[in-house]
């Protein structure tokens, strides 16, 4: 959409053949000018008021270019058919798209769209101008460079309600999970882990299974196929799989290692969920469990090269971890470095619970090494 702006005739001011003449023109012509110049500063006031700095840093601007309907204004969650084209500042055309269809509020155009198409009205078309910040960023993306601003017009052409997902049928939800898990890929792969959750956690609203039973149009209840579940069911176990990728970016470990446990619920030979298990309880400390589940991961997927150097890695942890308790234990109790003898001055009641603590220390620190002769002598 091209906007053309018209300029202001120039006021030409004819010659007259009397001094008097000239003077009245001239009168004239001052009064003309100061009304026209008062005209021109309203009108640049107004052009001014036109913008809406929607954040207030100058960052994503917002100006109607035609009115909508005035009480028709969509509300978060509301599905929307907008016609997009964005710009870039040198005039190329990156973006198109006459009846792309979103949810308001999950992210599925760049956040600055998503923040201000929920301002518009029905049938209003507008310009907004999107920093690189609230658009593509430092990455840019296909045609787009980075820290690329792009001017985009935008028409709303229609609102629909966001749909009870109950009434949904498994197909319809399948689509609709998938495509915001997509997008959660998305951003997960432009390290915007924030907004990559905030679409799993969509996603999973849509995907996750109830007791096997919807509503359909009519209001009957119907059952659903086991082939329907099963499908429904995998869908949402690569939510919960991705989920987990991205809490342990943030160090959430517990929420983390629960989706992943979610995951292995229904299908204890995942071996993304196997791995991603023992990346959680290494970072946590837990050495032993981890390395057990790398283990798991070892049985199923043998040439995994980065399994190998994790269960490298954790052998030295495990038996520096063990070395350093038997240390600490020896030096609580006064042994030195080749004795075996527990110092006469120590009470009776203190040698058992140092002796108690040594024993389950050791056992914890030795249940990797355990695992492993296990593994050798049973695989």
């Amino acid at each position: 959409m091209t906007i053309t702006l018209r300029k202001m005739d120039e006021n030409v001011i004819p010659e007259r053949e009397t001094q008097d003449d000239v003077s009245h023109e001239a009168s004239d012509c001052d009064n003309n000018s100061k009304e026209s110049s008062m005209e021109m500063a309203s009108s640049q006031d107004h052009s001014k008021e036109e913008w809406i700095d929607i954040l207030g840093n100058d960052q994503l601007k917002k100006k109607v270019i035609k009115k909508g309907e005035k009480d028709a204004q969509p509300q978060r969650g509301d599905i929307c058919t907008v016609k997009i084209v964005g710009i870039l500042d040198n005039g190329s055309i990156v973006e198109e798209y006459d009846d792309m269809t979103i949810q308001i509020g999950d992210l599925e155009v760049v956040q600055g769209l998503d923040l201000t198409i929920v301002l518009m009205k029905l049938g209003e078309v507008a310009e907004v101008v999107v920093n690189p910040r609230f658009a593509y960023g430092s990455r840019g993306t296909g045609s787009i460079p980075p820290d690329a601003t792009i001017t985009y017009m935008v028409e709303l052409k229609k609102i629909e309600d966001e749909p009870e997902i109950d009434s949904l049928s498994i197909n319809q939800r399948r689509k609709i999970g998938n495509k915001k898990r997509e997008r959660g890929n998305w951003w997960f792969i432009r390290k915007d882990i924030a907004h990559a959750m905030q679409c799993y956690r969509r996603a999973l609203q849509y995907l996750h299974i109830n007791d096997g039973r919807r509503w359909n149009e009519n209001e009957e209840t119907e059952m659903v196929t086991d082939s329907e579940l099963q499908a429904l069911l995998n869908d949402c176990i690569k939510v919960y799989n991705n989920l987990a990728a991205a809490l342990i970016e943030t160090e959430a470990y517990n929420a983390a290692l629960e989706n992943v446990d979610l995951v292995l619920k229904y299908q204890p030979k995942n071996t993304k969920a196997l791995f991603r298990k023992g990346k959680i309880l290494k970072l946590k400390g837990e050495y032993g469990k981890a390395y057990m589940a790398f283990l798991e991961v070892q049985k199923l997927e043998p040439e995994m090269k980065s399994v190998q150097i994790e269960l490298t890695s954790l052998k030295e942890k495990i038996s520096k971890e063990s070395e350093k308790q038997k240390n600490l234990y020896a030096k609580m109790l006064g042994i030195n470095k080749g004795a075996d003898k527990v110092p006469k001055n120590v009470k009776i009641e203190d040698k058992s619970k140092i002796a108690k603590g040594i024993l389950w220390t050791l056992l914890g620190a030795s249940a990797a090494v355990v695992g492993i002769l296990v593994h050798r002598f049973v695989s």
